[in-house]
């Protein structure tokens, strides 16, 4: 069966809203979610009126509704919001067809602006227009076929297989980007700040479960493209969980192509082979990091 090129869940962050698209088609299995199922933020939120005939949901609320919560940093104006999928009951109560999801929601933007005291350099680009390029990006990060050819339809491991993850950003503009994974989560519930709590990509793209024994997990090199990057993880589960569900959250970034990689910006695997960590591209000094834990913040 062949897969929708268009994500499951895209957002676009406008100047002062977001419009978020659902497909129906939510988990790829064939089986449409409904509409009533879908709501935004702590304040459940219901999307437009729905078109039964269309494939998508369509969500569209201002930046401060719905429960969103915002985070100021040097740089960035940061909304953050949910949506939370909740399936009906069926007509049977002792058996459950769906389990509820959340899919975390951010909209970032750029706090400078071009004001200067000196002249405005010609090649600058206006500050709206850095907001439309910051719209335009878009972010997926998939389980893979053995191949790496297609997603992984099915999300069940047993214990002693290899996960594979590609990471993808895509761009209307015209910049070159190179896609990191400054860190990932894994949590035995969806909140990604619950315990237990294992963080096995963390220092801005050191992968420490390469560094535990007897395990492959691993930066897969070369990478197909500057906006992929690929990642092997070796199946695991908390211990004492009686649970058998795993929930993975990951921060993606992106840095020009064209700038070298560096110890903010890097991919880094420890090598069993050398006893030390490896660089997917650039120096073996920008993972030196990596074990010290004194890696710059990205």
């Amino acid at each position: 069966r062949a897969l929708s090129p268009r994500p499951a869940v895209a957002v676009r962050c406008q100047e002062g809203q977001l419009v978020l698209t659902v497909r129906r088609d939510l988990f790829g299995t064939g089986r449409p979610v409904r509409a009533a199922e879908l709501s935004l933020g702590t304040a459940s939120c219901p999307p437009l009126s729905p078109n039964p005939a269309q494939a998508f949901v369509t969500f569209v609320a201002a930046l401060h509704e719905c429960g969103s919560t915002l985070q100021v940093t040097p740089d960035s104006l940061i909304y953050r919001t949910t949506l939370f999928y909740k399936p009906t009951r069926s007509g049977n109560p002792l058996i459950v067809r769906a389990t509820p999801a959340e899919v975390p929601i951010e909209c970032h933007y750029p706090r400078r602006s071009n004001v200067s005291s000196g002249a405005v350099h010609p090649t600058w680009a206006p500050f709206r227009s850095t907001v439309a390029a910051e719209e335009r990006l878009r972010f997926s990060l998939r389980l893979m076929d053995d191949d790496w050819s297609r997603e992984r339809l099915s999300n069940g491991f047993r214990l002693g297989d290899s996960l594979r993850f590609q990471a993808d950003v895509t761009s209307e503009g015209q910049v070159s980007l190179r896609l990191f994974v400054d860190r990932c989560v894994a949590t035995a519930s969806p909140d990604r700040s619950s315990s237990p709590r294992y963080a096995f990509i963390d220092l801005g793209g050191c992968l420490l479960d390469s560094r535990a024994e007897d395990t492959a997990s691993a930066f897969v090199s070369p990478r197909p493209r500057p906006e992929s990057l690929r990642f092997l993880l070796d199946a695991f589960k908390f211990a004492g969980d009686a649970g058998n569900l795993l929930y993975i959250s990951c921060h993606l970034r992106v840095s020009p192509a064209g700038e070298a990689p560096n110890s903010r910006n890097k991919a880094c695997s420890f090598s069993r082979a050398s006893g030390l960590w490896a660089p997917l591209e650039g120096t073996a000094a920008i993972c030196s990091c990596c074990d010290t834990g004194s890696c710059p913040s990205p």
